[in-house]
């Protein structure tokens, strides 16, 4: 609908007129009113739907000319409340979103503090007329509500959220804002603050994961949940039983508000309060050691919000937006975000036409180990296709089907899954002894030992059982996809599909070609990977490809200069002003040391030891089984980590001892020289690749801007390399 043009005077939204021109490109989402007879002679109900008519997969988002429209429809509905014309208001979206939040890109190219801190206000002005509304308001959250988005239907007197939505949160600590239409005030008092500070930290700073809507409902974020219809774009359903509830709401039907009272009892007292707050003040210091302002400004928002009025802290939200939005750490996250991780990853560099690529309607994995059962899971549960594990006797076979099942089994008792549906997942994972079962197999990966006579040995095998489509790939984290083709009678087969540990959360696959892989076989390969919710790159074939060849190259500068006589904290904490996942010690213990040197022996024979030296040090604790420099420090340590006696005896460290100032600029010129070369080698086809890859492959933080922005910014793509990574 087109809103009709009001007079500034009568217009309460005039003072945002300005604003709303400084986004003249903003794709609005319209807010369309029918009105619907609720049963039981009920009255009337207003259901607002928020739809932007740009297609079923454009979110619809939230910019100041949206706002303005939603506020002015609101505003009418009120008044024919106050008439008594209506009994209720409720606000949905179109199928599958109700609402994503702020326009970032939009957003970032505001220039002054005003501009940010007037959008803040709007969005205050406009939510605030559903909390107040003179009848009861609701929210029927039918599918992917963020950020703002969330904010409305939280805004809202009563919620309903559809069984089946994906992808509701407040990860505005991820992307560098605070959550500033009112979330960070409301969110405590509707969820209690434990599960808010989940919504608003835990999961923002774990790789700014969402929740689904039974999850949603467990912890009072939703009043009540229903089931959608099976087709995704039929909404009816869902919206009808959420119009249904309501009536019953506002009639006082007895059984409704018994559980209504019972799902809106959550724990708010003054312990959940200070337990909340010490966790997530502790989380934010541990995840980015202050280096990163936006999850510290929640963190502030939150505790001081404990205490304030709800306009209080509605002017907090605004003067931290207006902060924020104006930071670098928000300009380098819409950069990752919007620029990498939304836009590159859906034109993949490379990727052949889709339409070439052939259907996979069953799977194998070579292997029953805990990789192979990871592989197996997620392809049975994103392709829900039948998926088949071998391995070299029935022990182990029945070994890693079980650890499948148990895992299904997980997903079932937490909710995620029906029982009907865990039982038909764990129907498609089998095993065996013998590789025949093979024969009718689309796609076949292998995740056997890495060792490059194993993996050649295993491939020669399954050539002689499989059809002639049938795609082999290696999941090699850093072997040679072409010595491994080299010995096939069809190499045009064969490909690199290596995926990253924690197979089920971490987002990206890299796609290696080999040297004589068919463009029919790459198109299945990618198509395979958006199937499992995945986001390919190509890469060439080179040592390692490109995560484990950053982190290798990282890791091994500051094992080298802990070898060298540098003190391990120092050494291990260097890198802290990057705010990186984890230090440089921690990850080498989660990857394992005896992995760690693998891939470093498979680079150092490929570009020598002046870049991937091999540290002796490390095989010296690979020898004698020890798995961490690293162990708890005990009761006199003060919490701190500590090198074990026992550890140290096992090394020897040389007298050039460098700082850890010295030894962050070491690192971040090591990481110039090392990705400029894999641009001049082709081994992706620009930055954005690397960036792309770092960021799902390596959990590479956001405010960052990707790995090459940030090299750029601290200056070493010029001091190393004469040039920046971006113009």
């Amino acid at each position: 609908m087109t809103e009709p043009v009001v007079p500034a005077s009568t217009d309460r939204f005039a003072p945002y007129r300005e604003l709303a021109a400084l986004f003249p490109d903003e794709v609005v989402t319209q807010a369309e009113v029918t009105d619907v007879d609720l049963p039981g002679d009920a009255g009337t109900l207003a259901l607002i739907t928020l739809d932007n008519h740009a297609g079923p997969k454009r979110p619809t988002t939230l910019g100041p000319n949206t706002l303005i429209g939603l506020g002015r429809v609101l505003d009418t509905q009120a008044d024919r409340a106050r008439s008594g014309e209506l009994a209720a208001v409720a606000i949905t979206g179109k199928p599958g979103f109700l609402a994503a939040g702020a326009d970032l890109g939009s957003v970032s190219s505001l220039k002054q503090g005003a501009e940010g801190r007037l959008l803040a206000q709007l969005g205050h002005d406009v939510y605030n007329v559903l909390t107040d509304f003179p009848v009861p308001s609701f929210a029927f959250i039918n599918g992917l509500a963020l950020g703002g988005g969330l904010e409305i239907a939280l805004a809202a007197n009563y919620r309903t959220v559809s069984s089946r939505a994906k992808g509701l949160g407040l990860p505005e600590a991820f992307i560098g804002l605070v959550p500033g239409w009112g979330g960070v005030w409301k969110t405590p008092r509707i969820t209690g603050p434990r599960d808010a500070l989940t919504l608003m930290i835990k999961n923002p700073l774990s790789n700014n994961r969402n929740m689904d809507g039974r999850t949603a409902h467990s912890i009072g974020l939703a009043d009540a949940i229903f089931d959608p219809a099976q087709d995704p774009a039929d909404t009816g359903v869902f919206v009808q039983a959420s119009v249904e509830w309501a009536a019953r709401v506002i009639a006082g039907d007895a059984e409704t508000v018994t559980a209504l009272q019972a799902q809106r009892d959550r724990d708010t007292s003054d312990q959940a309060w200070d337990e909340a707050i010490a966790e997530g003040k502790a989380l934010v210091a541990a995840k980015t050691g202050g280096h990163v302002p936006a999850p510290a400004k929640v963190m502030e928002l939150f505790e001081a919000g404990r205490h304030r009025t709800r306009e209080e802290s509605a002017a907090a939200e605004c003067e931290a937006l207006a902060e924020l939005m104006l930071t670098h750490e928000f300009a380098n996250t819409v950069y990752a975000f919007l620029d990498v991780v939304q836009k590159r990853s859906k034109n993949p560099a490379g990727a052949p036409p889709a339409e070439l690529a052939r259907p996979v309607q069953k799977v194998g994995v070579v292997g029953a180990g805990l990789m192979a059962g990871q592989l197996a899971m997620v392809y049975a549960q994103q392709l829900k296709v039948p998926v088949v594990m071998t391995d070299i006797d029935q022990e182990r076979v029945d070994r890693g089907v079980g650890h499948v099942h148990a895992q299904v089994d997980k997903l079932a008792a937490k909710g995620k899954l029906s029982a009907e549906a865990g039982e038909q997942l764990k129907a498609l994972v089998t095993g065996s002894v013998s590789k025949d079962v093979y024969a009718d197999a689309d796609f076949v990966i292998e995740a056997v030992f890495e060792e490059m006579g194993v993996k050649k040995t295993v491939l020669a095998e399954l050539e002689q059982i499989v059809s002639p489509e049938c795609i082999l790939a290696t999941n090699t984290s850093s072997l040679s996809v072409t010595e491994m083709a080299s010995g096939l009678e069809h190499p045009e087969r064969l490909l690199g599909f290596h995926f990253f540990n924690p197979v089920a959360v971490m987002p990206l696959v890299e796609i290696v070609r080999g040297p004589q892989t068919t463009e029919e076989v790459l198109a299945t390969a990618f198509a395979t990977a958006k199937g499992l919710g995945k986001t390919a790159v190509l890469v060439h074939d080179a040592a390692a490809f490109v995560v484990n060849r950053i982190l290798l190259r990282m890791m091994g500068e500051v094992q080298h200069s802990f070898d060298s006589g540098t003190d391990a904290e120092v050494a291990d904490e260097a890198l802290a002003p990057m705010a990186l996942p984890m230090t440089p010690f921690t990850l080498l213990a989660m990857v394992g040391i005896p992995v760690a040197q693998h891939v470093t022996e498979s680079l150092n024979a490929a570009f020598g030891d002046e870049r991937f030296p091999v540290s002796t040090n490390l095989q010296h604790l690979i020898d004698a089984q020890v798995s961490s420099i690293w162990a708890p420090g005990g009761p006199g340590d003060d919490g701190r980590k500590v090198i074990p006696a026992k550890t140290l005896e096992l090394l020897e460290f040389g007298e050039t001892p460098e700082t850890g100032e010295q030894l962050l600029v070491r690192v971040q010129d090591a990481l110039a020289q090392e990705i400029g070369l894999m641009l001049d080698e082709g081994v992706v086809a620009d930055a954005e690749d690397i960036d792309l890859c770092m960021i799902l492959g390596a959990g590479w933080p956001m405010h960052l801007g990707g790995i090459t922005p940030y090299l750029d910014q601290v200056g070493a793509s010029e001091r190393v390399n004469g040039r920046r990574f971006h113009g």
